[in-house]
């Protein structure tokens, strides 16, 4: 089978490898459309999560929907069309065939749309995280000013959630005209395209100096990262969303979190939610029509050109955001 390999940081391959057996609990899933998520960038390209190149095949590819062909699981039968939600960490979708355990496969109506049904993987990590927000927050955002850092599909999925939810006012800070034009499409009220310290001036005068309510954080660089504490008003919550982009410590501005008394939480394991709750809500969401994903899958590539795949979503070039992947 074709199979994604990623033979040291920042050089992946498609090439010929076993098909995988599944074990006693587990799916055998025949990928019929994946996506690239911002994560798999920083795992290839820096190592992070990878413990040895060349890594597993198909690593790190979490975001597929495909058909079982073998079910070692009494909850599946073959033929059954499932959106697979498996750990990052052992994650192997970008190949034609993957061994799932049970437990992180959802069974899907087999009308959907392949296509786009497969956001509801990242679109169910956003819902997840928007469940933790602390007290109401989590149930209404009325007259809360909202800002987004970054507006690849993670940030714009977090533009409609926070939309959905209410919010008062929507800012997002990106460098990129095309994902602006996109987040507007999404909820986003005002897009502020300049970084650094020009765009926490920037937060600062749409705020009258007080900076957001919520800071979404959803990029997961140093410097982004380090600048939520500049963005939050005082007391303010903000949510490290983006998966970083280094396994080396983050220096950031201990006195300016200590002084803005943030509220601050991570987001993981949404593949471990009882019922995988978020991802059905997130596939309801996608299949009814609530959301319109479509303008968010930016190019169809095939897994047999993954290392071009890799190289447009890396370089965020020819309108790139989200990437999806082929097996045709």
């Amino acid at each position: 089978m074709r199979a994604a390999v990623a033979l040291e940081r920042a050089v992946l391959r498609c090439e010929e490898v076993v098909v995988p057996q599944a074990g006693p609990g587990e799916v055998l899933v025949r990928t019929r459309a994946a996506s690239i998520c911002g994560s798999d960038l920083h795992m290839v390209n820096t190592g992070w999560g990878i413990p040895a190149f060349p890594a597993m095949s198909g690593h790190p590819g979490h975001e597929a929907v495909g058909e079982v062909v073998e079910s070692r699981s009494e909850r599946f039968s073959e033929g059954d069309l499932v959106l697979t939600t498996p750990h990052i960490w052992d994650a192997r979708c970008f190949a034609d065939y993957q061994a799932v355990d049970d437990a992180h496969v959802l069974k899907l109506d087999p009308d959907v749309d392949i296509d786009t049904v497969t956001l509801a993987q990242q679109l169910g990590t956003v819902v997840y995280a928007a469940k933790r927000l602390p007290g109401s927050l989590a149930r209404s955002l009325e007259g809360q000013t909202c800002l987004v850092v970054g507006q690849g599909s993670a940030g714009l999925f977090w533009d409609f959630i926070l939309t959905r939810l209410g919010a008062e006012r929507i800012i997002s800070i990106e460098p990129l005209a095309w994902r602006r034009e996109l987040g507007q499409k999404y909820g986003v009220d005002d897009s502020i395209d300049v970084t650094g310290e020009n765009a926490t001036q920037a937060v600062k005068d749409l705020t009258h100096g007080a900076g957001a309510d919520l800071v979404i954080e959803a990029v997961g660089t140093t410097e982004t990262l380090s600048q939520a504490f500049h963005l939050v008003r005082d007391e303010g919550q903000v949510v490290l969303f983006g998966l970083p982009e280094s396994e080396q410590p983050v220096p950031f501005d201990y006195s300016q979190m200590f002084k803005s008394r943030a509220h601050v939480f991570t987001v993981l394991g949404s593949q471990d939610e009882p019922g995988l709750t978020s991802y059905v809500e997130a596939v309801g969401l996608i299949s009814s029509g609530e959301i319109d994903v479509e303008p968010i899958i930016s190019h169809h590539i095939s897994i047999s050109e993954i290392d071009l795949a890799f190289e447009i979503a890396t370089n965020r070039v020819d309108g790139a955001v989200k990437i999806g992947l082929t097996f045709d």
